[in-house]
């Protein structure tokens, strides 16, 4: 796990780049949310697509959901970058769209348009 701290307009983002799967449950993305929390400070994250478990991207096991409430319920704002035009299921790809206009949650093609989309939502709260 290779971890880079950006600061884009006044805002620490932790970036995220694992060959190996670092959230595999909800337990695992706790972990996560604590290690880069105590060795960054870091209450935003960008996290690579192929360091989470591929259930994550299948809706109906509710992993995403389940996982997403954790990050959210701890105040940390996340995000996925990677490639996801393998991903064809019409709900995961309006959960993401959903979750590109919020302020929480995103998905994005690559790190740096996550941390770009970390740090304009953090400026807007």
């Amino acid at each position: 796990m290779k971890t880079e701290v950006l600061k884009i307009s006044n805002t620490e983002i932790a970036v995220i780049n694992s060959d190996e799967v670092l959230i595999k449950d909800v337990q695992s993305a706790l972990e996560l949310i604590m290690t880069v929390k105590y060795d960054t400070g870091c209450t935003n994250i960008a996290l690579n697509k192929e360091a989470i478990i591929n259930d994550f991207f299948v809706l109906s096991t509710c992993l995403a959901g389940e996982i997403l409430q954790k990050f959210i319920n701890y105040g940390v704002r996340f995000a996925v970058y990677g490639d996801f035009s393998k991903y064809t299921s019409k709900p995961l790809k309006d959960f993401m769209y959903e979750s590109n206009h919020g302020r929480d949650i995103y998905f994005q093609p690559t790190a740096a348009l996550a941390a770009e989309k970390l740090a304009q939502g953090a400026a807007a709260i």
